[in-house]
């Protein structure tokens, strides 16, 4: 896939790994696209970048999506490139009056139903273009769960299904299919499980740039590489270093 001369639409761009995906590809020489819900700190993001747009959307608003997809749609038919890196999770116990459900069905919602939605209305404009690719940004815990995060490795394990199957579905088409995977990045997100203790978001950003360049549709950024080889050796052992605090 080609890393320049792009439309590249990236939800939840205005901060995190969202935002330095968009730095790094608005410098190879790509028009960028970021959306989040946060109109004034998409405004301060869009600031700091070079061709860059910003717009005001939500994943988990229907008519949020629609909106967005109609504007792609005239102002930037040349898309090609759709990255959905928004993303929810709360961390939480699966133990009694937690509320586990709705929390369950915030994370699935954006993590998992959005993105869906998203990618089945752009498909009709990303055929229209030579070459296209969707990214969907998972996570190591599509792999194996964490306790402490249970909607959301649920939601990643979904994604990660999904993908797969949006990958095969589109392989003799122009839709190219990747999956990002992370490790735990140093973000806000993930200032609540322990965020600073993890890479830089520009190490994802780098990695996933080579990897894009090079076709590797699923990209296992850091850890996540040396993860999915111990998982694959010895699955229990895998879910029990990914648990190690309990």
């Amino acid at each position: 896939m080609k890393t320049t001369n792009n439309t590249i639409l990236i939800t939840g761009g205005s901060a995190g790994i969202g935002f330095e995906l968009a730095k790094s590809l608005s410098e190879k020489g790509n028009h960028v696209i970021i959306t989040g819900r946060n109109a004034d700190r998409l405004e301060k993001a869009a600031a700091k970048l070079q061709n860059v747009t910003s717009i005001v959307s939500d994943v988990t608003n229907e008519q949020d999506v629609d909106k967005l997809v109609s504007t792609l749609n005239t102002q930037f038919p040349k898309l090609n490139v759709v990255i959905n890196n928004a993303g929810n999770a709360y961390l939480y116990k699966l133990t009694a009056g937690v509320n586990a459900v709705a929390k369950a069905k915030e994370e699935m919602q954006t993590n998992y139903f959005s993105v869906i939605s998203l990618n089945e209305k752009l498909l009709p404009l990303l055929n229209k273009q030579n070459e296209a690719a969707i990214v969907n940004v998972s996570s190591i815990v599509a792999y194996a769960a964490n306790h402490v995060l249970p909607g959301y490795s649920a939601t990643k394990a979904a994604l990660h299904s999904y993908t797969q199957s949006l990958r095969i579905t589109l392989q003799d088409t122009n839709v190219k299919v990747f999956e990002l995977m992370p490790p735990l990045v140093n973000t806000d997100f993930s200032a609540g499980i322990g965020g600073a203790n993890g890479i830089p978001p520009q190490v994802v950003a780098d990695e996933f740039l080579t990897s894009l360049e090079k076709d590797e549709y699923e990209i296992r950024v850091a850890g996540t590489a040396d993860f999915y080889k111990f998982f694959l050796s010895a699955p229990q052992d895998a879910l029990n270093m990914l648990n190690a605090d309990k």
